[in-house]
């Protein structure tokens, strides 16, 4: 049997979407699974033994119209491949058109009122309520296909020569490492830098023993900075200095990460590490740490979650500007198992 799957992006999407690959992987061992990925994200699924090989989305490189024809000669390629089940995780426009036209013997996808993706599927698969986390709600789709989503996989294996790597360029054995993500892709997803950085200086008290990893993107630099200078000597900045498979490794090594809602948070709950995760705009029950939603911190309030990438309230920003770094640290230690610090303050 061949398999394509579509969920091209973005980070945290893809890591939701992998229990698909690793549970139709485990009913039918011998099948092909291929799959269709945004060209930033290639290293998540480099040498992954399950997958078959994957379909390079040039999002950037295609948004142009004089490159069209290479990404029809791609989804020429895709189609020549034949498959027996094309599955499209994505739920957009375009992703059910391209699902339509690879042309599999079952067409199968989660349906998207407001894309009208489900036109083009043989099979569609609707969310079952507007909370149904999306975890939850591309297993549907393996259940509809009549595949077990019951019982345990491994998520994301070791990468061997990332965490080499990781060893070889920091002192990662050396210490016990708390991980922070203080951006996010939406502004308004991004708890105030000045609070992480009261957080970092409170644990920095209470627990001498650990080092604080600074993760992000290097358009996060701005972001960190700032935060490693609250603790120096006690912080590494990451940002912008590893790859995808080099961060992950990171925080396999790690205890706990305090993170906004992005991509690592996905990555983190994923590998079963504790997250202490930071909700404003966005609705966990729907894209929060999967496995560990009542850990997120989120403030009760009339206008959240409100789903947008802009925040149009009053006071600005209140549903993370209001969540103080005391309740977060005492949070943090509770999930260290520092119940006796956490009760001290």
């Amino acid at each position: 049997m061949k398999i394509l799957i579509l969920k091209p992006s973005s980070l945290g999407d893809v890591v939701q979407a992998l229990p698909v690959l690793r549970l139709l992987k485990r009913r039918f061992s011998e099948s092909q699974v291929y799959w269709w990925l945004s060209s930033d994200l290639l290293s998540l699924l480099e040498e992954d033994p399950q997958v078959a090989g994957v379909f390079s989305f040039e999002r950037r490189r295609w948004s142009v119209p004089w490159r069209w024809p290479e990404l029809l000669a791609s989804v020429r390629q895709m189609r020549a491949q034949a498959f027996d089940w094309v599955i499209d995780l994505q739920g957009l426009a375009r992703s059910g058109w391209l699902a339509w036209f690879v042309n599999g013997r079952l067409t199968v996808g989660v349906e998207d009122p407001r894309e009208g993706a489900g036109a083009f599927y043989d099979l569609a698969v609707p969310r079952s309520s507007p909370q149904t986390h999306a975890v939850d709600w591309y297993l549907s789709v393996l259940v509809r296909l009549g595949v077990d989503v019951s019982g345990d996989f491994e998520w994301l294996p070791v990468r061997s020569k990332a965490a080499a790597v990781v060893r070889q360029k920091w002192p990662v054995l050396n210490h016990r490492w708390i991980a922070l993500q203080p951006g996010a892709r939406w502004l308004n997803k991004r708890w105030p830098v000045e609070h992480f950085i009261a957080l970092v200086q409170r644990l920095a008290q209470d627990l001498p023993d650990h080092r604080f990893a600074l993760l992000g993107s290097r358009s996060d630099a701005a972001l960190t900075a700032p935060i490693v200078r609250a603790a120096p000597g006690r912080c590494v900045d990451l940002a912008g200095q590893t790859t995808l498979p080099e961060m992950i490794e990171w925080l396999r090594a790690v205890e706990v990460l305090i993170t906004n809602d992005t991509g690592p948070m996905h990555v983190a709950a994923a590998l079963n590490k504790p997250v202490v995760a930071l909700f404003g705009p966005t609705d966990p029950r729907r894209t929060g740490p999967y496995g560990q939603i009542d850990r997120v911190l989120r403030l009760d309030l009339p206008c959240s979650p409100c789903l947008s990438s802009s925040c149009r309230h009053h006071p600005f920003m209140e549903c993370l500007e209001a969540l103080q770094p005391g309740l977060v640290g005492e949070r943090v230690l509770q999930r260290m198992g520092r119940m006796e610090l956490a009760r001290s303050e």
